[in-house]
């Protein structure tokens, strides 16, 4: 029987975080459990950073970006000895089981940790959406709400200069973030990794939008390629004159929307209710409006296809 569990947040941080602390904080109490916060992730588990934590613990926390347990990363706990230290200052406390929230290298930890005998379920939380096993992660929503809000204003600027404005965005390895972008604010061309880069075709494209508007929009997810070589060429090769705006970290920051909060709790509160039924090893997601519990096997090894297949339709679009 599930007495104390542990709850940390791992990896980049992402809006909305802080609600799914809460929620495991509150649903864990009214189950009868005591709830411990592990500060600085994977880390502050092997330094043994942890404190009990109270309803008031995280009253307020709801409405905060970032996470207030902190998160760092600690490639070391991939080695067995280090995450045995971290597995005896667990049981310093009493801890059965933990929840952690981040994304892909969160669940590779806490797979580790299931197999060598600590209870853990995983809850999906990247501003990338870039998590297979889930439709999406908390901290998804924040991030393209915060950019489309970037372009929008960019678009007015653009417009009374007759301007092409290149954005760069975030999304390493997904370019949710870009396809969703470029689909809301009727970018004239994405690119990102499942799409791809043609230069070219950028230059085309943006030709052809000059002769019927007085501005145009270009999504490209972070190193594909250089924004301010392109928006030199865009100047000497199209009429419009091209400028670049990086927009960096500021993604990842402010306050979380209703929907990550609404999400966070939801799966926060799953994952206590899985815990307290005697399941582990799984991350709670949300797949077709359901809230499901997927093994991390099948959430590691899944890939993240939703937008991409259907590229070819939403390309009309652009």
């Amino acid at each position: 029987m599930i007495r104390k569990i542990g709850v940390l947040t791992s990896g980049g941080d992402a809006p909305g975080m802080n609600a799914a602390i809460r929620a495991v904080v509150r649903s864990g109490i009214q189950h009868g459990l005591e709830v411990y916060g592990i500060y600085d992730g994977y880390k502050g588990m092997y330094e043994g950073k942890i404190e009990r934590l109270f309803r008031k613990s995280v009253s307020d926390k709801i409405r905060l970006g970032g996470t207030f347990l902190g998160t760092a990363r600690l490639p070391e706990f991939a080695n067995e000895e280090i995450r045995a230290v971290a597995i005896e200052n667990l049981h310093e406390y009493g801890i059965d089981a933990v929840v952690t929230i981040g994304g892909d290298g969160t669940y590779h930890g806490a797979w580790a940790l299931e197999r060598m005998g600590i209870k853990c379920i995983g809850l999906p939380g990247t501003i990338d959406n870039d998590i297979g096993g889930t439709d999406f992660t908390i901290g998804f929503d924040t991030a393209l709400t915060t950019v489309v809000e970037a372009v929008d204003k960019l678009r007015d600027t653009s417009s009374s200069h007759r301007r092409c404005s290149i954005i760069e965005v975030m999304g390493r390895n997904c370019g949710a973030i870009a396809i969703w972008t470029g689909i809301s604010v009727g970018a004239e061309y994405v690119a990102c990794r499942e799409i791809g880069y043609n230069e070219e075709d950028i230059i085309q494209t943006i030709r052809d939008a000059s002769k019927t508007k007085r501005h145009a929009i270009v999504i490209i997810t972070e190193n594909l390629t250089n924004v301010e070589k392109l928006a030199e060429t865009i100047t000497t090769s199209t009429p419009f004159e091209a400028r670049a705006t990086v927009l960096g970290h500021v993604q990842r920051g402010g306050s979380p929307t209703p929907r990550d909060r609404v999400l966070a709790a939801t799966l926060g509160v799953r994952a206590v209710e899985e815990l307290v039924n005697g399941n582990s090893g799984v991350a709670i997601c949300e797949v077709n409006n359901q809230i499901v519990a997927v093994p991390f096997e099948t959430a590691l090894k899944s890939k993240k296809d939703q937008v991409f297949e259907k590229y070819e339709t939403f390309k009309v679009l652009w």
